[in-house]
């Protein structure tokens, strides 16, 4: 069962990463959980099943929250896949300790649960980043492969610019894997439009290379 609980609650540098599913609506060229299995200290993040929500927070008990500079929803899955119970950890966390929140996601949790999702962000998450990549719906089709079709980018940017207004930090970012300037810069014109940070990120096929970074590159 330890195993079990160190591939909920991995360490990445001096970051706590909450990896609570393995269900993902995009099935993206880039992401890393398609070259490795293992991230940190977590030795195999595909989970044999979804854990509870009181072994998701028995997994954080192993580990003193003060040692961590940000508790991060990132794993081999896309977290607002499991919306409510992402938000009941959170809230209990707050309870626990002053600890700053991050969510890593493909901005389709609107799609995934058929609702308007961002202001449930609210006073629950200090940060949110979005994972942007691609300039048009067809090159989002194209690169992220997502199950929603032509309609994944649109929600993604009305995601974006919702939760703007209810999360102190909003980042939009794409991974630079050889990509044209052209077309960074306009990834970063549609994330202007959203209110949100663009940054670019590193393309990277291991984890032992970015040891070092907040952000890993699974959204």
């Amino acid at each position: 069962m330890s195993d079990f609980y160190d591939n909920i609650a991995y360490v990445l540098g001096h970051t706590l990463y909450l990896n609570i599913t393995n269900r993902c609506p995009c099935a993206c060229d880039f992401c890393i959980r398609t070259h490795s299995k293992s991230v940190g200290t977590g030795d195999n993040l595909w989970l044999e099943r979804e854990p509870t929500q009181t072994e998701i927070m028995a997994a954080l008990a192993q580990h003193d929250l003060s040692q961590y500079r940000e508790l991060v929803f990132c794993g081999y899955g896309e977290p607002t896949c499991r919306l409510d119970d992402l938000l009941w950890v959170c809230n209990k966390v707050r309870g626990i300790r002053d600890i700053s929140i991050r969510v890593n996601t493909n901005g389709l949790s609107d799609l995934i649960n058929g609702r308007s999702t961002a202001k449930s962000f609210q006073g629950l998450v200090d940060a949110v980043s979005v994972s942007l990549n691609a300039s048009t719906p067809e090159k989002y089709v194209e690169l992220c492969h997502p199950k929603y079709g032509l309609d994944a980018l649109p929600a993604i940017l009305t995601f974006t610019k919702d939760v703007v207004q209810y999360v102190p930090e909003v980042d939009m970012t794409v991974v630079d894997n050889g990509t044209p300037k052209e077309e960074l810069a306009a990834c970063e014109a549609l994330c202007k439009q959203t209110g949100a940070h663009f940054r670019v990120r590193r393309y990277i096929t291991t984890y032992e290379e970015e040891a070092k970074k907040p952000d890993p590159q699974i959204s």
